[in-house]
């Protein structure tokens, strides 16, 4: 069985549901949260970022390209019942009354515990402000770029991340992605678009270590001086978290792949470029836990369980189990044809906690 140190995943992570009303309010979770994902769930508008160390109304979206934009009176920070939410209701805003057809808006939002607005580590060559929380194995970092190749970056860890997602927060780049998944520093994907992997040491130099991750000199990670990065950092953590790849098996009864818990989150990503390898994110508190069919989508606007303007429902199923996941209809959606790679985050709760007794599940 699967013992972690955190017996309580909900105080670092969890999902939160909750209906747009134009009216200022607080997203209850049981942590202050530090990197709040919010999207509506029933109209295409963006998958919207933000987090306590850039502070207030800073928004990021994860399905475009686009520089950090001030999102006025939409999410601030520093509540310890979990996240505030203003009073916009604009098409970027996160409490939209209404859908564009009229219906009462639904949103989602995905909530992690780091360390409050960051401090100052100067374990790389490059100074960043960094918020941490090395419980959960998550940090959220700041940084300018100095374009030089083999620059590293303090993450504040103590333990070497699995998943390291950078996005330049005053230029037009593209979200870029470290996977221990793909086998190779050299390999990337983007976050914003369906692509599969590309094979380029510009991004990143090497490895990361326990302390730092290593850049190369691509504008992407490490332009020039002045231009400033966020980088969301995870490490693996028994019980928890899991970042890791798994295969294809082409069948109905897809792959199934163990993480030694309760996976209440999963996002795949097929490794492939073929129009359909979306970045596919599934939760058990949009849906029922087995069999979930309503996928969100990361690089697309998309509502949930739709895809291209249709139900998503007849290809995109997984099920969410006690000790990891099941891939359903593996053929036809973006796992494609036997022997595809898919790459993954997970987070959840394990079996058993560290005094030995069960912990609960979700």
């Amino acid at each position: 069985m699967a013992y972690t140190t955190i017996n309580k995943s909900t105080d670092y992570f969890d999902t939160k549901l909750h209906n747009g009303n134009a009216t200022a309010k607080t997203l209850a979770y049981d942590f202050e949260v530090d990197m709040f994902w919010t999207k509506m769930r029933n109209d295409a508008y963006p998958h919207n970022v933000y987090d306590s160390v850039r502070g207030a109304d800073q928004q990021l979206r994860t399905n475009v390209s686009n520089s950090s934009r001030v999102a006025g009176n939409t999410v601030s920070f520093g509540n310890s019942s979990g996240v505030s939410l203003g009073t916009d209701s604009g098409n970027y805003g996160t409490n939209k009354t209404q859908t564009d057809g009229g219906s009462q808006a639904t949103y989602v939002g995905w909530g992690w515990k780091a360390g409050g607005t960051g401090s100052s580590n100067t374990d790389g060559t490059i100074t960043s402000t960094v918020s941490v929380n090395t419980t959960a194995g998550f940090s959220i970092v700041k940084y300018v770029g100095n374009t030089v190749a083999g620059a590293t970056v303090g993450h504040g860890l103590g333990a070497v991340p699995s998943v390291i997602m950078i996005k330049q927060t005053t230029g037009s780049t593209n979200w870029t992605v470290y996977h221990k998944g793909l086998g190779s520093h050299a390999k990337y994907l983007y976050l914003d678009a369906s692509n599969g992997e590309t094979t380029d040491s510009g991004n990143f130099d090497n490895v990361p270590t326990s302390s730092t991750f290593l850049l190369g000199s691509n504008s992407g990670v490490n332009a020039a001086s002045g231009s400033t990065y966020i980088a969301y950092c995870f490490a693996e953590k028994t019980g928890f978290s899991k970042f890791g790849k798994l295969i294809s098996n082409g069948n109905d009864s897809g792959s199934f792949c163990y993480t030694g818990f309760a996976p209440k989150w999963v996002m795949l990503k097929p490794n492939v470029t073929d129009g359909w390898s979306n970045w596919y994110i599934f939760d058990t508190t949009r849906d029922h836990p087995q069999l979930n069919d309503m996928p969100l989508y990361a690089n697309l606007t998309t509502q949930e369980g739709y895809y291209g303007g249709s139900p998503a429902s007849n290809y995109a199923q997984i099920d969410l189990l006690s000790n990891g996941f099941k891939i359903r209809r593996d053929g036809n959606w973006g796992g494609g044809s036997s022997g595809r790679e898919l790459i993954y985050m997970a987070f959840g709760q394990s079996i058993v906690g560290s005094n030995n007794v069960p912990a609960t599940a979700r």
